[in-house]
């Protein structure tokens, strides 16, 4: 029988599932709606980062990650501060694509999945 472990969850959602040695996480967005595209890329990836720890990953082991940009004139930016963050040797797919996000303050939304660490 497949156990499915889910964190952090409300009614809506779970923040983190892991199944089968994967990691899956919900959509991230700033909290912080007055920061610029830097700003917010940066608290979005921590806030990835945050749970694949607790989530028994980290981000070495990504293996998708899709970001959702209200405005692609931020493309460029958000990029810069994403492959600061991302150890180079580790990269996983991709998407990039421009939406309309659930709150007009939000500049970036991302969701990744990665593999949980190997448990001795």
């Amino acid at each position: 029988m497949t156990t499915i472990l889910r964190k952090e969850s409300s009614p809506r959602m779970s923040q983190t599932v892991a199944v089968n040695n994967f990691v899956f996480l919900s959509g991230q967005v700033a909290d912080n709606l007055q920061g610029d595209i830097r700003q917010q890329t940066t608290e979005v990836l921590a806030k990835i980062e945050r749970l694949l720890s607790v989530s028994l990953s980290d981000k070495s082991r990504l293996i998708s990650v899709n970001i959702w940009l209200s405005d692609m004139s931020h493309f460029d930016e958000m990029n810069e501060v994403y492959e600061a963050w991302l150890d180079n040797s580790h990269q996983p797919t991709r998407a990039c694509v421009q939406s309309a996000l659930a709150d007009p303050g939000y500049l970036i939304e991302a969701q990744a999945v990665a593999l949980a660490t190997p448990q001795a």
